[in-house]
């Protein structure tokens, strides 16, 4: 090879390597970004017009300091004929629950119907918890679930649009035919979804996950929107979503605020990708929750708050399913293969919006 040659390839070499840094760069400085994006501060924050009041009545949360659990509170509005400055009502609420030392996460979805304390408003349903603020949504939900919540995630009908939609949709098998008509909405939100696998883009995902027009209400919704939730973050995990994270955090990041900084945005991602799931659980569980009738609406009550507390530490301390009775024994539960299971009881709601 002639001296030549050699400059000739090391400058190539050169080029190409200048190249991938200055993409590096690019890709990494995109993601910071739109990571700082998330986290509104001022008029861009949903919460502005409440948060001098919320601060307070209402405790910051625990800071993560990289080792315990952390939890992260997600909450789904339908911000649909609210004015700006007005908080809807959470239409769904999930604590994601992260170990960074077990490698497990535990995903929890709250009834919106549960009656609980509202930290400095009485007790009311607690998805009435988020029009007061972020730091009284955790509080409240904090309080219920025994646990401390350090962070949120707020968005709306729209910003899980296009998630779905900026991760190239999400291949579900969908268990039954799901119809219903939204006259209200002039039918824009219809839900019209058919038996089987089927690639459900960001508008068929959300009738998937809104669908409750069934004998089990709410009870089956949670557990839709949580199975949901798991095959869109093992989409999130593929190479190709990988290679566009740039592009999906610009699609969501006008429908999201969070008060998640960039640095343990980073932290959570890497346990949360080195983790698997341990349980997915309703809250309050089928055994301890009562429908009552309060104020002229129909709510549900836990039957004993401080067994709905040792229920979840249970989940914490054992790697298999468990049952737990109201009075906080435990059991694992075997199936006929030698698996365990939860065992729940069946029961069905007239909740309504």
């Amino acid at each position: 090879m002639t001296r030549k040659t050699k400059r000739t390839l090391w400058t190539v070499l050169g080029v190409v390597v200048l190249g991938i840094i200055i993409f590096a760069v690019y890709y990494f400085g995109s993601i910071y970004n739109q990571l700082q994006g998330l986290q509104k501060t001022g008029e861009d924050s949903p919460f502005h017009s409440i948060e001098q009041v919320e601060q307070v009545k209402t405790p910051d949360p625990p800071k993560w300091e990289g080792t315990e659990v952390v939890n992260v509170l997600l909450m789904g509005v339908d911000a649909r004929g609210f004015s700006e400055g007005e908080i809807p009502r959470s239409d769904s609420m999930m604590v994601v629950s992260l170990d960074p030392v077990k490698k497990k996460i535990h995903l929890f979805s709250i009834l919106r119907d549960t009656y609980t304390d509202i930290p400095g408003h009485n007790k009311d349903r607690i998805n009435t918890a988020i029009t007061h603020g972020p730091n009284t949504a955790m509080k409240a939900v904090g309080d219920l679930l025994g646990l401390n919540i350090q962070y949120y995630v707020y968005t709306d009908f729209q910003g899980f649009i296009k998630l779905v939609d900026s991760v190239g949709g999400v291949d579900f098998y969908v268990e039954k035919d799901m119809k219903y008509l939204s006259n209200a909405d002039n039918h824009e939100y219809d839900i019209n979804l058919k038996e089987g696998m089927q690639h459900l883009d960001g508008t068929t995902a959300l009738q998937y996950v809104r669908f409750r027009h069934d004998a089990l209400s709410d009870f089956s919704r949670t557990e839709r929107q949580r199975d949901f939730l798991k095959a869109v973050g093992d989409k999130l995990q593929s190479t190709t979503s990988i290679a566009k994270l740039p592009t999906i955090l610009e699609a969501v990041s006008p429908y999201i605020d969070t008060n998640l900084d960039v640095s343990d945005m980073w932290k959570l991602a890497n346990v949360a990708y080195q983790s698997s799931m341990s349980s997915s659980e309703q809250i309050p569980p089928m055994n301890q929750l009562v429908e009552e009738k309060i104020g002229g609406a129909q709510v549900i009550t836990v039957k004993n708050p401080e067994s709905l507390k040792r229920y979840i530490k249970k989940l914490y301390q054992t790697q298999d399913p468990v049952h737990v009775s109201s009075d906080g024994s435990s059991s694992t539960v075997a199936g006929e293969d030698g698996s365990t299971s939860e065992s729940s009881a069946s029961t069905s709601s007239k909740n309504d919006n």
